[in-house]
């Protein structure tokens, strides 16, 4: 194994990464530092006249490079020891710009280059960043920055200004590539390039080379040389990747088995909104976890204190969102958990690859309900691993793990003598006449008896069933509409029924905006829903029949973006909702008749339909279980009557 001086890192470098407890190069350093600084040395005030320098052999021409590796396998330091070295501390101008898709990860990087030139006198590296006051950072550049590490929109601000000047750049670095363009950053970064030398080197780091990445790179880096450790879109290394499927309603039950099963987690809860990393945080929180939540509606106080926090080990598990999350680099992440599967493979990626570092093993979990079964099979295809179709422990299983972590923690236990030696008289005098064995069963029982108490009781998760060959098309009972033509989900959960909502897609009404929209115009507690079907312009939302009457009168009537809403109980199982007058209060007139009754004659499908719309959207909101109960009778009537026709 090579050491860092041997790979050409100057002597003022190896001695300030040895203080910081680095013995030998990772892998990707070892591939990366030989190419862009080959035995260099830094120029320091100390560094002869040129007159009575040695001549040396002529370094070969500095190429532009990619290098492919997951989050957290050492690429600060692969292109930061080489960089150093190529800069000229007495030069104030500034040299070098290192990209960063996030204020964390910029801060971060600000850091580590510091770190590593702390025997560099005269190199003065500074941070620009969003959601902070410019001013100061304008002064920090006034006084000459060699190295400016930014995120894309707050360095052209500074351009703009006239702050930040890149005419004398030689050198620029794009770390997270891939995730600053899944961040919509492609035309920021096109502006910087714009605004440099045609003769500056260009490095780029990313864990997965996506088509964006690719396009970049042909735009931008001319005779590039690719480097790739591991192999090109791979998870990590140590991941192991397992699913577990679960019924849509059970999922926060199935995440508390897993959260459970595993006393010594310490993990990222991913989720896909905003509202929805809320919630489960709340909920982690009231069920006696150590949880905290990090999405984008918390300042940037609040976020910088949870991170810390997250940090140091004083929150066991953080529930985020993706965007919230990125440029977190926390090490010894035991799991990561997807709590909601991300749309594409390379945000699965990122996710897992923020655990199982530093040749650590980790475990990357998703919690899917049936029509998520495609996103694992995509992104088993995309990183070359199989997941684990795994089976959620039972609560002996779970209460028996809990029980051997008090029993371990309670012997790990060190005594203070001095400390409890003036308590111990009246300690025995409470305890004189408490048989030893209940003494045990107390102590146990204290320490991990709300996991007997839960799991006395705990709700039974049944394991759904895939969809076979014929089934799929159809609804959940097979009474649906079959064909290439999305419909609804048909049929619905024991205990829950469906509302109907003349909002959809169009409308911006995604579920995150959904339970918003609930939660913002019900009171006490956040609404328990099921299911939520989502068409171009409406959709169907299952909720506990309990709350159906509630519902109806909370949401009918309001108006979400100046569209005035109609909620009441949805058509029955088979039956396709129809738009209806969906702008300026309309009333809705649903279809009435399913679209396999073709028969009828217009005039008794339009009776249908009428009926219908009266029976569901009365003008006094009394959508109802009876008014469910009298739609289907209709409909029952309308295909009796068209049945008979078509005999004829």
């Amino acid at each position: 194994m090579k050491t860092f001086e041997e790979l050409g890192v100057c002597e003022e470098i190896c001695r300030a990464i040895e203080e910081l407890g680095f013995e030998h190069p990772m892998p990707v350093q070892e591939a990366v530092i030989p190419l862009l600084a080959p035995r260099k040395a830094v120029i320091t005030d100390e560094t002869p006249a040129e007159d009575d320098m040695v001549a040396t052999p002529a370094q070969p021409e500095a190429k532009d490079i990619i290098a492919l590796a997951q989050t957290g396998t050492g690429k600060t330091a692969a292109f930061g020891l080489p960089l150093l070295q190529m800069i000229n501390p007495k030069n104030r101008d500034t040299q070098a710009v290192v990209l960063s898709p996030t204020r964390e990860l910029c801060l971060q990087i600000a850091d580590d280059l510091r770190d590593f030139s702390k025997y560099i006198k005269g190199i003065n590296i500074v941070a620009v960043y969003g959601g902070t006051s410019i001013v100061d950072q304008i002064r920090a550049l006034k006084h000459g920055a060699q190295i400016i590490v930014a995120t894309p929109g707050r360095l052209i601000d500074l351009m703009e200004r006239g702050k930040a000047k890149l005419g004398n750049v030689e050198h620029i670095v794009l770390d997270e590539a891939d995730e600053m363009l899944n961040m919509g950053f492609s035309e920021s970064i096109s502006r910087i390039f714009e605004s440099l030398p045609e003769d500056r080197q260009t490095l780029l780091f990313s864990a997965t080379m996506s088509r964006e990445v690719e396009k970049v790179a042909k735009s931008y880096l001319r005779d590039y040389e690719e480097v790739v450790v591991g192999s090109r879109n791979e998870g990590a290394e140590h991941v192991n990747h397992i699913y577990y499927m679960v019924n849509a309603k059970d999922k926060y039950l199935a995440l508390k088995r897993v959260v459970d099963y595993y006393p010594r987690i310490f993990g990222i809860i991913f989720c896909r909104t905003k509202v929805e990393t809320q919630e489960i945080a709340d909920k982690l929180i009231k069920d006696g976890y150590n949880a905290e939540a990090l999405h984008g509606d918390l300042s940037q106080q609040q976020r910088d204190l949870t991170m810390q926090k997250f940090r140091q080990h004083l929150t066991q598990l953080l529930v985020a969102t993706d965007v919230a999350a990125r440029g977190l680099d926390v090490d010894d992440l035991t799991h990561v958990i997807n709590y909601s599967m991300p749309d594409d493979t390379e945000s699965y990626t990122h996710r897992s690859g923020r655990t199982g570092r530093a040749g650590k093993k980790g475990t990357s979990i998703a919690i899917i309900h049936t029509r998520e079964r495609h996103k694992i099979r995509e992104v088993e295809r995309t990183i070359g691993k199989e997941f684990v179709a795994g089976k959620l422990p039972t609560p002996q299983e779970i209460c028996q793990k809990q029980l051997f972590r008090a029993i371990d923690e309670i012997e790990k236990t060190d005594i203070i003598e001095e400390q409890i030696e003036p308590f111990m008289v009246e300690i025995r005098r409470h305890f004189e006449y408490v048989d030893k064995e209940d003494i045990l069963k107390k102590l146990v029982s204290r320490e991990f008896g709300r996991f007997l108490k839960y799991y006395a009781n705990a709700p039974e998760i049944e394991q759904p069933k895939a969809a076979s060959g014929k089934e799929r098309g159809k609804g959940g009972d097979g009474k649906g509409v079959r064909g290439g033509k999305k419909t609804f989900r048909e049929g619905t959960q024991p205990g829950y029924v469906k509302l109907f909502i003349n909002l959809g897609k169009s409308d911006g009404f995604y579920p995150g905006e959904v339970m918003q929209f609930i939660n913002r115009n019900t009171h006490g507690s956040r609404q328990e829903v099921g299911h939520i079907d989502l068409l171009a312009d409406s959709c169907r939302i299952e909720v506990p029949e309990r709350d159906a009457n509630k519902l109806i009168k909370a949401l009918d009537g309001q108006f979400y973006r100046n569209t005035r809403v109609k909620c009441g109980i949805a058509v029955g199982a088979g039956d396709a909702a129809g738009k209806g007058g969906r702008r300026g209060g309309k009333d809705y007139a649903g279809r009435g008749a399913r679209k396999g009754n073709d028969g009828g004659n217009r005039k008794d499908r339009g009776a249908g339909r009428r009926g219908a719309a009266r029976a569901t959207w009365s003008d006094d909101r009394k959508a109802n279980f009876d008014a469910r109960k009298a739609l289907f009778e209709m409909m029952a009537d309308v295909e009796e009557g068209s049945a008979r026709r078509r005999k004829k």
